[in-house]
C-alpha cells in the first residue's frame, strides 16, 4: 500500500518525507511485532509506540487511545510563566483571564478529535501533586 501511495505521489510531483513518518499498529494485536515497512527508495519506517499528529499525541493500545502529558506540561508551563510575571501584581479577575486565553486553549487543543475516558476526564479537572512533576 505504501508503494502505491508513493507511485500516486509521484505523478502529482510529491514525496513522503520519511524523517517524519513512522508506523504504528492500533487494535487487538497492537502487542505484536511487526514486519519492517520499507519504500521505493529502501527507506524503513521505525514501529513506534506514541506519534504526534496536528499536535495530538496518539499512543499504541488495543482502542485508539491519546496522551493527555503533553498538554498538560504546556499548560502548567504557561500557567507557571503567567504567575511569576504578574505574581500578586495583578487583581484576579485579570489573573483568571489571562490564564483562561493563553493556557486553557492549550490544554483543550484537540480533545474533541477523540473519546476521553472517565480517568482521562478526572485527570484533567484534578491538580497532580508535587511528586508527578
Amino acid at each position: 500500500m505504501l508503494h502505491r501511495c508513493e507511485l500516486e505521489l509521484i505523478w502529482l510531483d510529491m514525496t513522503i518525507n520519511f524523517k517524519k513518518s513512522c508506523c504504528m499498529r492500533i487494535g487487538p494485536r497492537c502487542d505484536t511485532a511487526c514486519a519492517n515497512v520499507c519504500s521505493t527508495t529502501r527507506h524503513v519506517l521505525p514501529w513506534v509506540t506514541e506519534l504526534r499528529y496536528l499536535g495530538v499525541f496518539i499512543i499504541r493500545s488495543r482502542n485508539f487511545k491519546c496522551s493527555l502529558d503533553a498538554a498538560k506540561r504546556s499548560f502548567y508551563r504557561a500557567a507557571n510563566a503567567i504567575l511569576g510575571k504578574v505574581g500578586r501584581i495583578a487583581s484576579e479577575d485579570v489573573t483568571l483571564q489571562l490564564l483562561s486565553s493563553k493556557c486553557i486553549p492549550l490544554l483543550l487543543y484537540g480533545l474533541e478529535s477523540f473519546p476521553l475516558s472517565s480517568l482521562q476526564l478526572a485527570s484533567l479537572d484534578s491538580i497532580p501533586s508535587t511528586d508527578s512533576l
